[in-house]
Protein backbone atom coordinates (compact mmCIF):
# COMPACT_ATOMS: atom_id res chain seq x y z
CA UNK A 1 0.00 0.00 0.00
CA UNK A 2 1.42 3.67 -0.82
CA UNK A 3 0.49 6.94 0.05
CA UNK A 4 -1.00 9.06 -2.96
CA UNK A 5 -2.53 12.82 -3.40
CA UNK A 6 -6.33 12.46 -3.14
CA UNK A 7 -5.72 14.51 -6.82
CA UNK A 8 -4.59 10.93 -7.88
CA UNK A 9 -7.78 9.38 -8.15
CA UNK A 10 -9.35 9.74 -11.64
CA UNK A 11 -12.54 10.97 -12.18
CA UNK A 12 -12.95 13.76 -9.56
CA UNK A 13 -11.85 17.42 -9.03
CA UNK A 14 -11.47 19.32 -6.25
CA UNK A 15 -11.26 23.11 -6.15
CA UNK A 16 -11.55 25.69 -3.52
CA UNK A 17 -12.19 29.58 -2.53
CA UNK A 18 -12.41 31.30 0.62
CA UNK A 19 -12.60 34.98 2.15
CA UNK A 20 -9.51 34.84 4.26
CA UNK A 21 -10.94 38.21 6.18
CA UNK A 22 -13.83 36.69 6.86
CA UNK A 23 -12.83 33.74 8.04
CA UNK A 24 -15.21 31.26 5.61
CA UNK A 25 -15.20 28.94 2.34
CA UNK A 26 -16.12 26.26 0.50
CA UNK A 27 -14.72 23.32 -1.09
CA UNK A 28 -16.07 21.42 -4.26
CA UNK A 29 -15.68 17.96 -5.46
CA UNK A 30 -16.99 17.45 -8.43
CA UNK A 31 -17.64 14.65 -10.37
CA UNK A 32 -18.23 15.13 -14.19
CA UNK A 33 -19.31 11.76 -14.91
CA UNK A 34 -21.65 11.00 -11.87
CA UNK A 35 -20.74 9.27 -8.81
CA UNK A 36 -22.59 6.55 -6.95
CA UNK A 37 -22.60 7.87 -3.05
CA UNK A 38 -23.55 7.35 -0.21
CA UNK A 39 -23.49 9.68 3.06
CA UNK A 40 -23.71 8.52 6.74
CA UNK A 41 -24.46 11.51 9.69
CA UNK A 42 -23.80 10.80 12.95
CA UNK A 43 -24.09 14.56 14.44
CA UNK A 44 -26.74 15.87 16.27
CA UNK A 45 -27.24 19.32 14.21
CA UNK A 46 -26.62 19.22 10.42
CA UNK A 47 -26.71 21.25 7.43
CA UNK A 48 -27.61 19.70 4.42
CA UNK A 49 -29.18 19.77 1.56
CA UNK A 50 -30.63 16.96 -0.98
CA UNK A 51 -29.41 14.37 1.26
CA UNK A 52 -32.83 12.67 0.50
CA UNK A 53 -31.36 11.50 -3.02
CA UNK A 54 -28.25 9.40 -1.59
CA UNK A 55 -30.89 7.19 0.21
CA UNK A 56 -30.82 3.46 -1.43
CA UNK A 57 -34.91 3.75 -2.30
CA UNK A 58 -34.22 7.36 -4.13
CA UNK A 59 -34.61 7.08 -7.97
CA UNK A 60 -31.22 8.93 -8.80
CA UNK A 61 -28.55 6.25 -9.02
CA UNK A 62 -25.64 9.39 -9.20
CA UNK A 63 -24.54 12.49 -8.73
CA UNK A 64 -22.58 15.41 -10.30
CA UNK A 65 -21.10 17.39 -6.85
CA UNK A 66 -20.27 17.28 -3.59
CA UNK A 67 -19.99 20.77 -1.45
CA UNK A 68 -18.16 20.98 1.94
CA UNK A 69 -19.36 24.88 2.78
CA UNK A 70 -18.61 27.05 6.31
CA UNK A 71 -21.40 29.44 7.36
CA UNK A 72 -23.53 27.45 8.56
CA UNK A 73 -27.01 26.80 6.95
CA UNK A 74 -26.51 29.77 5.24
CA UNK A 75 -23.57 27.91 3.48
CA UNK A 76 -26.18 26.01 1.96
CA UNK A 77 -26.32 28.97 -0.99
CA UNK A 78 -23.07 27.77 -2.37
CA UNK A 79 -24.82 24.83 -4.47
CA UNK A 80 -27.08 27.17 -6.29
CA UNK A 81 -22.92 28.03 -7.96
CA UNK A 82 -22.00 24.57 -8.21
CA UNK A 83 -25.64 23.89 -9.90
CA UNK A 84 -24.57 26.61 -12.79
CA UNK A 85 -21.35 26.22 -13.35
CA UNK A 86 -22.01 22.53 -13.71
CA UNK A 87 -24.66 23.26 -16.39
CA UNK A 88 -22.72 25.53 -18.01
CA UNK A 89 -20.32 22.24 -18.90
CA UNK A 90 -23.40 20.24 -19.77
CA UNK A 91 -22.84 18.28 -16.97
CA UNK A 92 -26.35 17.12 -15.13
CA UNK A 93 -29.15 14.54 -15.31
CA UNK A 94 -31.25 14.65 -18.42
CA UNK A 95 -34.66 14.92 -17.33
CA UNK A 96 -35.78 15.90 -21.54
CA UNK A 97 -36.00 19.59 -20.86
CA UNK A 98 -33.31 20.45 -19.26
CA UNK A 99 -29.80 18.61 -17.78
CA UNK A 100 -30.06 19.26 -13.70
CA UNK A 101 -27.50 18.88 -11.80
CA UNK A 102 -27.63 16.93 -8.52
CA UNK A 103 -25.33 18.32 -6.03
CA UNK A 104 -25.63 17.74 -2.60
CA UNK A 105 -24.04 19.83 0.41
CA UNK A 106 -22.86 19.99 4.01
CA UNK A 107 -22.11 22.67 5.80
CA UNK A 108 -19.81 23.29 9.10
CA UNK A 109 -20.43 26.52 11.68
CA UNK A 110 -17.64 29.09 11.36
CA UNK A 111 -19.41 32.11 12.49
CA UNK A 112 -17.79 32.63 15.56
CA UNK A 113 -14.15 33.05 13.54
CA UNK A 114 -13.71 36.28 11.38
CA UNK A 115 -16.99 37.50 9.96
CA UNK A 116 -20.21 35.95 11.05
CA UNK A 117 -22.19 38.20 8.19
CA UNK A 118 -20.60 36.93 5.55
CA UNK A 119 -21.11 33.54 4.47
CA UNK A 120 -20.04 31.53 1.17
CA UNK A 121 -22.66 32.15 -1.47
CA UNK A 122 -23.79 31.16 -4.93
CA UNK A 123 -20.44 33.10 -6.26
CA UNK A 124 -18.38 31.34 -4.04
CA UNK A 125 -19.39 27.85 -4.87
CA UNK A 126 -19.14 29.33 -8.84
CA UNK A 127 -15.36 30.18 -8.39
CA UNK A 128 -14.63 26.43 -5.94
CA UNK A 129 -15.63 25.27 -9.48
CA UNK A 130 -12.96 27.39 -11.12
CA UNK A 131 -10.49 26.74 -8.92
CA UNK A 132 -11.63 22.92 -9.69
CA UNK A 133 -10.47 23.71 -12.92
CA UNK A 134 -7.55 24.60 -12.29
CA UNK A 135 -6.26 21.91 -9.93
CA UNK A 136 -5.96 24.66 -6.92
CA UNK A 137 -6.92 22.43 -4.13
CA UNK A 138 -4.30 22.81 -0.59
CA UNK A 139 -4.56 21.03 2.80
CA UNK A 140 -4.64 23.91 5.72
CA UNK A 141 -6.81 26.93 5.98
CA UNK A 142 -8.75 27.21 3.06
CA UNK A 143 -11.85 26.23 1.19
CA UNK A 144 -14.35 24.84 3.58
CA UNK A 145 -11.51 25.07 6.25
CA UNK A 146 -10.69 28.45 6.23
CA UNK A 147 -12.60 29.22 9.42
CA UNK A 148 -12.96 26.07 11.11
CA UNK A 149 -11.60 25.15 14.89
CA UNK A 150 -11.47 22.47 17.46
CA UNK A 151 -11.37 22.29 21.12
CA UNK A 152 -14.40 24.51 22.03
CA UNK A 153 -15.65 22.88 24.69
CA UNK A 154 -14.99 25.90 27.21
CA UNK A 155 -15.41 28.77 24.53
CA UNK A 156 -13.46 29.99 21.79
CA UNK A 157 -10.92 31.45 23.97
CA UNK A 158 -9.59 28.08 24.95
CA UNK A 159 -9.87 27.07 20.91
CA UNK A 160 -7.49 26.08 18.24
CA UNK A 161 -7.27 26.72 15.27
CA UNK A 162 -7.87 23.54 12.22
CA UNK A 163 -8.75 23.22 8.46
CA UNK A 164 -9.47 21.03 5.68
CA UNK A 165 -7.06 17.82 5.09
CA UNK A 166 -6.83 14.88 2.56
CA UNK A 167 -5.02 11.70 2.32
CA UNK A 168 -4.99 8.77 -0.09
CA UNK A 169 -3.80 5.15 -0.28
CA UNK A 170 -3.87 3.39 -3.40
CA UNK A 171 -3.91 -0.71 -2.64
CA UNK A 172 -3.02 -2.24 -6.32
CA UNK A 173 -5.19 -1.24 -9.17
CA UNK A 174 -7.38 0.28 -5.91
CA UNK A 175 -7.67 3.95 -4.60
CA UNK A 176 -8.95 5.36 -1.36
CA UNK A 177 -8.93 8.90 -0.50
CA UNK A 178 -10.46 11.72 1.87
CA UNK A 179 -11.04 15.22 2.21
CA UNK A 180 -12.08 16.21 5.63
CA UNK A 181 -12.74 20.14 6.52
CA UNK A 182 -12.20 19.70 10.39
CA UNK A 183 -14.22 22.01 13.05
CA UNK A 184 -14.98 19.58 16.22
CA UNK A 185 -16.29 20.53 19.77
CA UNK A 186 -14.15 17.77 20.81
CA UNK A 187 -10.53 16.92 20.64
CA UNK A 188 -7.93 15.84 17.83
CA UNK A 189 -5.53 13.60 18.19
CA UNK A 190 -3.09 11.43 16.17
CA UNK A 191 -4.75 7.56 15.62
CA UNK A 192 -1.35 5.94 15.56
CA UNK A 193 0.08 7.21 18.68
CA UNK A 194 -2.78 7.75 21.10
CA UNK A 195 -1.67 11.44 21.63
CA UNK A 196 -3.44 14.59 21.51
CA UNK A 197 -2.35 16.42 18.29
CA UNK A 198 -4.90 19.98 18.78
CA UNK A 199 -8.39 20.79 20.90
CA UNK A 200 -8.91 22.56 24.25
CA UNK A 201 -5.98 24.55 25.82
CA UNK A 202 -5.24 25.55 29.17
CA UNK A 203 -6.41 29.61 29.42
CA UNK A 204 -3.10 30.46 29.33
CA UNK A 205 -2.32 28.24 26.38
CA UNK A 206 0.36 26.15 27.36
CA UNK A 207 -0.45 23.04 27.59
CA UNK A 208 -3.26 20.85 26.42
CA UNK A 209 -6.74 20.24 28.12
CA UNK A 210 -8.84 17.19 27.74
CA UNK A 211 -12.37 17.44 26.58
CA UNK A 212 -13.62 14.63 27.88
CA UNK A 213 -12.42 14.99 31.41
CA UNK A 214 -13.97 18.53 31.27
CA UNK A 215 -17.08 17.16 30.93
CA UNK A 216 -16.78 14.51 33.05
CA UNK A 217 -16.46 17.35 36.11
CA UNK A 218 -20.49 17.96 36.03
CA UNK A 219 -23.14 15.88 34.93
CA UNK A 220 -25.66 19.05 34.99
CA UNK A 221 -27.83 19.39 32.04
CA UNK A 222 -26.81 22.34 29.70
CA UNK A 223 -29.72 23.50 27.60
CA UNK A 224 -27.61 26.48 25.60
CA UNK A 225 -24.56 24.24 25.03
CA UNK A 226 -22.66 25.60 22.06
CA UNK A 227 -23.04 24.54 18.79
CA UNK A 228 -20.69 26.02 16.20
CA UNK A 229 -18.89 22.80 15.66
CA UNK A 230 -19.49 20.19 12.97
CA UNK A 231 -16.76 18.37 10.81
CA UNK A 232 -17.49 17.03 7.38
CA UNK A 233 -16.11 15.05 4.35
CA UNK A 234 -16.12 13.12 1.70
CA UNK A 235 -14.53 9.82 0.93
CA UNK A 236 -13.44 9.22 -2.93
CA UNK A 237 -12.84 6.04 -4.28
CA UNK A 238 -12.22 4.36 -7.67
CA UNK A 239 -13.89 1.29 -6.43
CA UNK A 240 -17.02 0.11 -8.70
CA UNK A 241 -20.01 0.33 -5.64
CA UNK A 242 -23.35 0.48 -6.02
CA UNK A 243 -25.36 3.46 -4.23
CA UNK A 244 -26.34 0.88 -1.30
CA UNK A 245 -23.18 -0.14 -0.86
CA UNK A 246 -21.65 3.36 -0.95
CA UNK A 247 -23.91 3.80 2.40
CA UNK A 248 -22.21 1.26 3.80
CA UNK A 249 -18.62 2.37 3.26
CA UNK A 250 -19.60 6.04 4.37
CA UNK A 251 -20.69 4.48 7.37
CA UNK A 252 -17.23 2.44 7.72
CA UNK A 253 -15.36 5.77 7.04
CA UNK A 254 -16.79 6.90 10.16
CA UNK A 255 -15.18 5.08 12.32
CA UNK A 256 -11.98 7.39 11.47
CA UNK A 257 -13.80 10.08 12.98
CA UNK A 258 -13.72 8.09 15.92
CA UNK A 259 -10.54 7.31 16.03
CA UNK A 260 -9.28 10.85 15.47
CA UNK A 261 -11.55 12.95 17.56
CA UNK A 262 -12.77 12.98 20.86
CA UNK A 263 -15.52 13.82 22.05
CA UNK A 264 -17.44 12.96 18.52
CA UNK A 265 -21.23 12.86 17.22
CA UNK A 266 -22.18 14.96 19.90
CA UNK A 267 -25.32 16.71 19.99
CA UNK A 268 -23.75 20.24 19.13
CA UNK A 269 -21.74 18.90 15.64
CA UNK A 270 -23.52 18.03 12.82
CA UNK A 271 -20.64 15.38 11.63
CA UNK A 272 -21.53 13.91 8.08
CA UNK A 273 -19.56 11.61 5.79
CA UNK A 274 -20.20 11.29 2.35
CA UNK A 275 -18.68 8.32 -0.08
CA UNK A 276 -18.38 8.63 -3.68
CA UNK A 277 -17.40 5.68 -5.85
CA UNK A 278 -15.79 6.96 -9.24
CA UNK A 279 -14.31 4.26 -11.01
CA UNK A 280 -14.86 0.84 -12.28
CA UNK A 281 -11.91 -1.03 -10.05
CA UNK A 282 -13.29 -4.72 -8.50
CA UNK A 283 -12.67 -4.44 -5.25
CA UNK A 284 -14.00 -6.18 -1.85
CA UNK A 285 -16.35 -3.32 -0.28
CA UNK A 286 -14.75 -4.44 3.57
CA UNK A 287 -11.14 -3.62 2.22
CA UNK A 288 -12.88 -0.36 0.80
CA UNK A 289 -14.54 0.52 4.15
CA UNK A 290 -11.92 -0.54 6.53
CA UNK A 291 -9.38 1.84 4.46
CA UNK A 292 -11.65 4.43 4.10
CA UNK A 293 -12.07 5.17 8.24
CA UNK A 294 -7.92 5.01 7.69
CA UNK A 295 -7.89 7.63 5.13
CA UNK A 296 -10.43 9.89 7.39
CA UNK A 297 -8.31 9.68 10.39
CA UNK A 298 -5.45 10.65 8.66
CA UNK A 299 -7.29 13.42 6.69
CA UNK A 300 -8.16 14.26 10.07
CA UNK A 301 -4.81 14.93 11.10
CA UNK A 302 -3.60 16.38 8.06
CA UNK A 303 -5.77 19.20 8.89
CA UNK A 304 -4.48 20.36 12.20
CA UNK A 305 -0.80 19.58 11.01
CA UNK A 306 -1.50 22.35 7.92
CA UNK A 307 -3.42 24.71 9.59
CA UNK A 308 -2.28 28.45 10.57
CA UNK A 309 -3.53 30.47 12.83
CA UNK A 310 -6.07 32.93 12.25
CA UNK A 311 -8.29 35.78 14.01
CA UNK A 312 -6.52 35.48 17.83
CA UNK A 313 -7.25 31.10 17.88
CA UNK A 314 -3.44 29.32 17.27
CA UNK A 315 -2.88 26.73 15.06
CA UNK A 316 -0.68 23.69 16.07
CA UNK A 317 2.52 24.80 14.25
CA UNK A 318 2.58 28.43 15.83
CA UNK A 319 2.55 26.30 19.22
CA UNK A 320 5.56 24.50 18.44
CA UNK A 321 3.61 21.03 18.90
CA UNK A 322 3.51 19.93 15.32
Amino acid sequence: MQEIRIQEIEGVRIGQAENRDAATGCTVVLCPEGAAAGLDVRGGGPASRESELLKPVAAADRIHAVVLSGGSAFGLDAAGGVMRWLEEQGIGFDTGAARVPLVCASCLYDLTVGSCTVRPDAAMGYAACEGAARGNYQDGCFGAGTGASVGKYRGMGQAMKAGIGSYGVQLGALKVGAVVAVNALGDVFDWKTGRQAAGLLTPEHSAFLSTEEEMYKSIQVVRNKFVGNTTIGAVITNGSFTKTEMNKIAAMAQNGMVRAIRPVNTTADGDSLYALSVGRVEADLDVVGTLAARVVAEAILRAVDRATGLDGLPARRDLGWA
